[in-house]
Parts: C-alpha cells; structure tokens; sequence
C-alpha cells in the first residue's frame, strides 16, 4: 500500500513520472511547452506542479476487501458541510472530512460498494447502492439507516433524485422510480438482458424533461415517462445498427453510458454510447438520429465539457467564443473529444495499460484517474497531459471535482486530497 511518504515522493519527482505517464497515455504528443494551442482554454497551459497533494489517508479496512484490488464508483461531495461520501471494497460507505480525509462515520453493507452516492442537502441524507443488491438511505450527519429498498440485484450507478422521486437502475436491466422519503417502489421497468457476452458495468439514468433515459444490455436504449414509467418513445436499438455495419450480431451490444443531456442546432438531443456502434445524438424527443459516429467503439463513459466564452489572454482585448466538447472514455479507441454539433473527432489520445475513468471537468481542464497509473489532469483542447500524481497502485475510481479540489481513493484504499495550483501559485511553486 501506497504511504504518505511514498505518495509525497511521487509527487515530488513529479517531472519525470509525468513525462513517462504522459507518453505511456498520450503516443506521440509533444511537451506542453512546445506543443501549446493558441486557442488556449480557461485553464492556462503548464507542464508541470499543477496538482499539488495535500493529504493522504488510508481508509479502507484491507482485512474486509472483497473481489479485485480496485476501488470504483467515485466520490459524492457536501459542499456546505465539507463532507465527502465514498463507497469502497470493505462493504463499507464512508463519510470524511474533506479539509483532512477523516472518517466521520462508516455504514455496514453485505456486498463491496462501487456506487456513486448521491447527496441531498434538503434532508441531509445520502443515497448509495451496494453490490448486496440493495439501495440504501443513510443520515449524512450519523450514518444511521433509514430505510433499504431491495432491487435484487447489483446497484452501481449513481441515483438520480427528481421532485422527491428517486430514480436507480441495477445489473439487473431494471430501472426504478422510489419513493424518496418512503423507499416505496413507484415503478419499475425491465429488459430481458441479451443473450451471450456482455461487458462489465452498465448505464445509469438520465432525468430530463419529464423523462428518464436509461441505456440497455441488449442494445436498446428507452425514454419511460418520469411519473408513471410508460414509454415516451419506441425502444431505439443501437445493435442494429453495429449488426449492418458488421454484416453479423456483434459479440458485444451493450449500452453502458449514462446517457448525457444536449443540444444540437437548438434542438434538444440525448447523448448516447454502445459498446459496438458508437456514439450517437438522438432527438430527446423521438429517439430519431441526429448524428452517429460509429468509430467511437468501446465507449464506457460520456462528458460534456462546456467553456464559456473569454478573452484569450490578459488585456488582449480578444474573446474567444464558447466552446462545447462531447468527451468519451473508450476500452479500446482511446480518450476521444467530438465535436457536439455534428459528431466529428475533434481529437483523441491512445490510452494507457488498464485504461482510464470516465473525464471529470475541473477548472477549465479534464480530471482522470489512470487504473495502473494514478491521477492526471488533461487538457479538453488538444488531449495533451498538464500534469498528474502518481499513485502505487493506480486509481480506478473516477474522481470529484469542486472549485479547485480533487478527491479521490486510490486501488490502494488511500483517500487523497488534491489541490489544482492557480497558474501564478504554479511558477512561484517551479521557481519560474
């Protein structure tokens, strides 16, 4: 296991490690001092000591870990009461203190917990699922239980809380609106899993504009009606599409994205990824295509990175507009970032051993966690690495983001507290 001086050594001989990462993730990139786009984002360009370690602490209990040496989901964060929530391997959910990684409390489960929690400031409680296929509802101040609801079956992804409705999908192809308060189930809706070989992991919902969202196993992704469940449009299936590609039944036909809420020309669209057949845009109303790259194979996870229109440098007197990425994290392609209008690659980067987390959008520039290699930050411009932290072990989870704060826990099960330097802190730090 990674120790905080282990951690600290990593990060200090950061220049070398970030150079050898940075080839391993991103072939045949040049440095970030040579290779600078003049489209520069908001976040300003250094090749180094951008993240900055500012704790490390072990909280995952080695004695209780369960399955493979990986740590998953990613963090939930209070922002008002600087609480940080996280599943982990050892059955357990954590509440931590976010200014130094100290536990607060931790909740008992039966099974291994890779969920995203979800918090609610409203009632001060969290919501998370545990692969003992239960969905749970804590208090966020104690811990104590106030009710589980059984879905029968793994609950990975993140809950989605809508006008008192909890909304959650399982292993199991079954998606589900809850009762918040309650834990009474009000629907449920289920898919016949395909058959033969699927990938690990499956898609989370979407609830937007009176709708939930939800991507299959079988290659279909579906639109239900928010209140009651029905369907607002036919199943669209995206395996059919693979299958005329190919001229046979793909192996694989899961959709496995959380599909991402958008718009093209105005028009509101849902973004959706299948293992086989690409990225798409469907019309949020119709399920019709709007677009479709089917060259994105492998896609696991989708991001939207949005930045605000600004001016190119201090006192320039030039704005540059805004800018929209749809970013996609694949098994096989690479790290991928398409143009969100029209579905075209705009850039992508060949992935390291083990591959990466889904992109997590942090001060202008992309957080991932690399599984054999640790954290980085990476540049939605081009693709090119800014900076990273190595970590012993590598990180899996994918981490959180709030101003320029990072957390996350690492295959090691050490807690870490990341600062993101503001450029002018960087070069005092580099002695520039």
């Amino acid at each position: 296991m990674t120790s905080v001086a282990q951690a600290s050594l990593g990060r200090r001989t950061l220049s070398g490690a970030v150079a050898v990462s940075a080839l391993v993730l991103l072939c045949g990139c040049e440095s970030l001092r040579t290779g600078a786009n003049p489209e520069v984002p908001l976040w300003v360009h250094h090749p180094s000591w951008a993240m900055d370690l500012q704790y490390s602490r072990n909280v995952v209990a080695r004695t209780r870990r369960e399955g493979e040496p990986y740590e998953r989901g990613q963090p939930e964060l209070d922002i008002r009461g600087r609480r940080v929530f996280v599943g982990s391997s050892d059955h357990g959910l954590y509440a931590l203190r976010a200014g130094d990684g100290h536990a607060l409390w931790r909740f008992e489960t039966l099974g291994f917990v890779q969920c995203e929690p979800l918090y609610d400031p409203e009632q001060d409680v969290v919501y998370f699922g545990s692969n003992d296929g239960a969905l749970y509802k804590v208090s966020a101040a104690t811990g104590q239980l106030v009710w589980r609801f059984f879905s029968n079956a793994e609950v990975a992804r993140r809950p989605v809380l809508s006008r008192g409705v909890l909304y959650v999908v399982n292993a199991n192809d079954t998606a589900m609106a809850i009762e918040a308060r309650s834990g009474k189930l009000m629907w449920s809706r289920h898919r016949a899993p395909a058959m033969g070989m699927e990938t690990a992991g499956y898609s989370g919902p979407l609830v937007w504009r009176g709708k939930v969202y939800v991507g299959f196993s079988d290659g279909n992704v579906a639109a239900f009606d928010a209140r009651t469940g029905d369907d607002r449009w036919p199943a669209v299936d995206l395996a059919a599409e693979a299958e005329e590609l190919l001229g046979e039944l793909p192996q694989y036909l899961d959709v496995d994205t959380t599909p991402v809420a958008g718009s093209v020309d105005a028009q509101p669209v849902v973004f959706v990824g299948s293992y086989v057949s690409g990225v798409q845009a469907l019309d949020a109303e119709t399920g019709g295509t709007v677009w479709h790259n089917p060259a994105v194979a492998g896609v696991t996870e989708l991001t939207l990175w949005r930045q605000p229109a600004h001016g190119s440098a201090p006192h320039s007197g030039t704005t540059l507009p805004a800018r929209e990425l749809l970013i996609a994290a694949t098994g096989t392609t690479g790290l991928w970032a398409l143009d969100t209008q029209t579905g075209h690659e705009v850039w992508r980067r060949s992935l390291p051993r083990g591959g990466v987390s889904a992109p997590v959008p942090v001060a202008g520039a992309l957080a991932i966690s690399a599984s054999q290699l640790g954290v980085f930050l990476v540049s939605p411009i081009d693709g090119q690495v800014i900076d990273g932290i190595h970590m012993q072990d590598g990180a899996s989870m994918a981490p959180a983001a709030f101003g320029r704060r990072l957390f996350v826990v690492s295959n090691g099960g050490l807690f870490f507290g990341i600062h993101i330097l503001a450029p002018t802190d960087t070069k005092r730090r580099s002695g520039s």
